[in-house]
């Protein structure tokens, strides 16, 4: 799979809580981050450090995956 492949994962760095990290997600999930943070008005950098500071012991790109996942299904019609 090459990085241009749909679910191809990305990697990119970040700060968090003051430290650079690198982070992977798949480009559909970056999109969607991107959309999130600007649906609330905040830089997905500001939008990572909120998940970041709720994600417990799982690792960071499972919790945006996560947070991704509950952000869209909480807007399906119940």
């Amino acid at each position: 799979m090459t990085a241009d492949e749909p679910g191809s994962e990305r990697k990119r760095s970040v700060t968090v809580a003051g430290h650079r990290t690198s982070v992977s997600l798949e480009e559909e999930f970056w999109d969607a981050l991107g959309e999130i943070a600007s649906s609330r008005g905040v830089s997905t950098a500001r939008l990572i450090a909120e998940i970041d500071e709720t994600r417990g012991g799982r690792g960071l790109s499972s919790a945006i995956r996560l947070y991704v996942l509950r952000h869209y299904r909480s807007q399906m019609p119940q």
